[in-house]
Order: C-alpha cells, then structure tokens, then sequence
C-alpha cells in the first residue's frame, strides 16, 4: 500500500466514512504516515474545541434602519392620486370635446391623449412608487417648456387666465411625483449602520466568516476529491 492510499483512509476514517481499505498495516510500519495521522487528530480535535467567534447582535441596528410600513408616506400618494384623477377628468373632456380649448378637433385629441396619459403616469406612480423615477425627467421636461411658452402666450395676449389654470394640475403633479420619488428613495436607500461587537471592535455588516482580531483563521482538514493529501 502506498502512503497516499493508507492517508486516503485515515482521511476517511476521521470523517467518519468506510474506509477503502485497511491502512492499519501500513500505518503500523509507517513512521511518516503515523506523523501525518497524529498531526490530523490534533488539528481535528483543534477544530472541534474551538469556540466560535464572538458575532455582534445586530437585531437592533437592522430594526431601526428596516423601511418604514407602507402605510407611512400615503399622504403624498393620496394627494398625487387626487390630481391624476384631475388630469383624467381633464383628458376626458378634451377627448369627449366638451371643454373645447383650441377648436381644432385633433389638435383637442393630441391634448387630451396627453392628459390622459399624464394622469395614468401618476396612477401608476401612486400604486408603485419606484415607478416615479422613470417618469420624472420626462415630465420634466414638458412642465418646464409649457411653462416658458405659457409665460410667452400670456404676454402676448394670446391665452387667458382660465386656459393657464389647467396647467396647474400637471404642475402639481411634477412635484408630488417628485416628492413621493424622494420619500420612496430615502426608505429604500438608506445602508446599514456599523454594528459594535461584544469587544468593542466596530464591524461593518456581518461577522460570521470573519475571525476575532489577534486570533488566525483555522485550517481547515479537508480530504481532496482526487485522493491526494497535503500534510
């Protein structure tokens, strides 16, 4: 028998699996083989004493940084749903031809599709908040031009008051959907805080595979899937 063989089974035999075959006659006539199983007990018997690390209880610091309840931050998304409904009921009347802004059917149509499209957006960012994020630059966008060519429209004479006023609705709207982004962000974003341990030593995030300070990190005894062995 050879040395890798007989340590092959001794390897098995302290895991506690068959043997694949008998390597007491060799070890008996062995002293290179007694060396390596008499080291392999005590790193064994090493392992199996040592207590284990000491872990941080993180219980609190992962509470007080756990994402608000749901029902916090309704109050903005409660207000955001109420101006969709306005922006809808506003599509609506253009696309029904009652509020007749412009007098060109079409031109009414475009308007309205957009409205009506507007306030589906903040439907949908009321009922998924983290869907505001994609919406904001785009809306924007829009708010920030209309405004321009309102303030122009007006100047000129060319829009009255009552008209400006419907553009309120999708203003509003901007910045509740940028406020409900920002709410959802900040309990969503916010990283955990370090954790201190039992020893006073301060730890970012979990300890479990980490080993104590001053204390090296065990070897760990394992038998190779190829049947070779290092000593």
């Amino acid at each position: 028998m050879k040395c890798e063989q007989c340590r092959e089974a001794l390897s098995a035999r302290l895991d506690g699996e068959a043997e694949p075959v008998s390597p007491d006659g060799h070890l008996a006539g062995c002293a290179a083989c007694q060396e390596w199983f008499a080291g392999a007990q005590r790193l064994r018997r090493a392992m199996l004493l040592r207590p284990a690390p000491p872990v941080p209880d993180l219980t609190e610091a992962i509470l007080e940084r756990t994402p608000a309840p749901s029902g916090e931050g309704w109050g903005l998304r409660i207000a955001l749903a109420v101006v969709a409904i306005g922006q809808l009921g506003l599509a609506f009347a253009q696309l029904l031809g009652t509020a007749g802004a412009h007098g060109v059917a079409h031109l009414d149509h475009e308007s309205g599709a957009w409205n009506l499209a507007v306030g589906i957006g903040l439907l949908a960012a009321v009922a998924r908040p983290k869907t505001a994020a994609g919406q904001l630059p785009l809306l924007t966008g829009f708010v920030g031009v209309l405004l321009v060519l309102s303030a122009g429209d007006l100047a000129a004479g060319q829009v009255t008051l009552s008209r400006l006023a419907t553009h309120l609705l999708v203003v509003l709207g901007l910045a509740l959907l940028y406020a409900v982004h920002r709410h959802h962000h900040r309990d969503r974003g916010t990283p955990l805080p370090a954790a201190t341990a039992d020893d006073g030593a301060t730890t970012g995030g979990s300890t479990v595979d980490t080993p104590a300070a001053g204390r090296p990190r065990p070897r760990v005894f394992r038998r190779q899937a190829h049947g070779r062995h290092a000593a």
